[in-house]
């Protein structure tokens, strides 16, 4: 849940004023052939090694840092990071928070959906784990696709067959549909794979990260990588209501974070100062890690 007295969003638009400019045919993404190496190098090593144990010392580690920073400084460091485990760009990951950003003030300009806008910049804020400042993480603790640990993992998250060299599916207590938890017991009770989307939906959860954004920005930075979910509706037999209202904003907001993907960057001069008023708007000005 959000800190802070969130904003509740309307219901979810069912137009679509624009349309994003695909910078490749529509089928060309999110392609992980074994032809790419280095992709197909990060999800086996992902996939072998994410496991509970790794997890929880993860979060663990990382719950209280000490540091305090500015939004824009958060933002500032993805200049000097990229995804290795993303087929569809070679820019920097502030790049990619732009480009999302402006996809999504396309197609919902309307000003009830600003949050909207601002999740898109801040959606892979939690990469900063990889920067020097937070550890220096490695790519696979990081970057990638997420679904749940505890229970059996879905042969749809990519590159599932090194899931066989996995420690946890070949633990009875998380290998089979439910594992640990219970049917429909809500994805909030569910603990993700270790990554950036879980780091920065831990870090807006904290009490001392007082904000207004809505329980939908909160299940978008959360969800956004879970592709299984999302895209292959696996898991759905651990949702709630609460998590099938949530679904359709992440679906939304994934056309946008993925067809978005582009080698033509966007004007920042031109648009930073709509998105420091957003910041201004729904954030606090020091952000606690």
């Amino acid at each position: 849940m959000a800190a802070g007295s969130p904003v509740i969003a309307k219901a979810f638009p069912s137009f679509q004023q624009g349309e994003i400019e695909l910078d490749k045919a529509e089928e060309q993404f999110r392609v992980y052939s074994d032809e790419n190496t280095r992709v197909r190098t990060f999800y086996h090593t992902k996939n072998s090694r994410m496991t509970m144990e790794n997890t929880v010392s993860q979060m663990k580690k990382l719950q209280q840092l000490g540091i305090r920073l500015m939004v824009w400084e958060c933002l500032e460091m993805l200049e000097e990071i990229d995804d290795e485990s993303d087929p569809d760009t070679t820019m920097a990951q502030i790049e990619h928070a732009y480009q999302t950003a402006e996809a999504l003030r396309r197609l919902y300009p309307d000003d009830e959906y600003d949050w909207l806008h601002l999740t898109g910049l801040l959606h892979d804020l939690g990469k900063i784990v990889c920067h020097p400042k937070f550890g220096s993480a490695e790519q696979w603790n990081a970057v990638g696709d997420t679904y749940p640990m505890g229970c059996q993992f879905s042969p749809k998250v990519v590159h599932a067959e090194a899931f066989e060299n996995n420690p946890d599916s070949h633990n009875p207590e998380f290998n089979t549909k439910f594992g640990i938890y219970q049917e429909s017991c809500g994805l909030r009770n569910v603990t993700m794979a270790w990554g950036h989307d879980e780091y920065m939906y831990r870090i807006l959860s904290r009490p001392d990260n007082r904000h207004k954004l809505p329980d939908e920005a909160l299940a978008i930075i959360r969800f956004h990588s879970f592709y299984a979910w999302h895209t292959s509706n696996e898991y759905d037999h651990l949702c709630d209501d609460h998590d099938h209202k949530m679904k359709k904003w992440v679906k939304a907001f994934q056309q946008c974070d993925l067809y978005s993907k582009s080698e033509v960057p966007i004007n920042r001069e031109e648009v930073r100062k709509y998105y420091n008023g957003l910041i201004m708007k729904y954030l606090p000005k020091y952000l606690n890690f």
